[in-house]
């Protein structure tokens, strides 16, 4: 007869598999968040310097550019890293998964650019960097519950929590 693990050990088991995609996401986040938030400055500075004020502005613009390519680093490490014990789709299916949930997030980080630009009038550096990080901030929490919920929603193939153990 074996031994049914306990409500408190399923838990640590559950709280240890969301801690390890936590961190891991940061990580990964991080490095995303570097490329993202360089590339808009170097772009914003270079490239899109002449870039007109329309509705479009170089800002807007340059979260676009540099959200995108964030972007294709985030999908190799969350899909090598972060989320790999999870079972995935076809490699398609996730990936139209995950570019429709980063339009999401890129439509709330130029957003909040846009907002901060066109409707407050705030067109230095610093209030577009200000805007810019309040825009990933709350796209990175709409990504991770998306990613968990629809992206890498499946169970993991492996249990690796203290309960894969009482579990034989």
């Amino acid at each position: 007869m074996s031994e049914s693990p306990s409500l408190v050990a399923r838990l640590r088991g559950t709280v240890d598999v969301l801690y390890r995609e936590m961190i891991k996401f940061g990580i990964v986040g991080a490095v995303a968040f570097v490329i993202d938030l360089g590339l808009f400055n170097i772009l914003r500075a270079t490239v899109l310097s002449g870039y007109g004020n329309g509705p479009l502005s170089r800002a807007v613009t340059a979260t676009i550019i540099s959200a995108a390519v964030a972007t294709c680093v985030a999908w190799v490490g969350n899909r090598a890293w972060t989320f790999r014990h999870r079972r995935n789709r076809p490699v398609h299916h996730e990936a139209l998964l995950f570019a429709l949930t980063n339009g999401v997030a890129l439509l709330i980080q130029a957003g909040c650019v846009g907002f901060s630009h066109h409707f407050l009038g705030q067109e230095s550096l610093v209030a577009e960097n200000v805007a810019k990080l309040v825009g990933i901030g709350l796209g990175t929490l709409f990504r991770f519950w998306a990613y968990r919920r629809f992206v890498f929603s499946h169970e993991p193939l492996t249990d690796t929590s203290p309960l894969a153990e009482t579990q034989r």
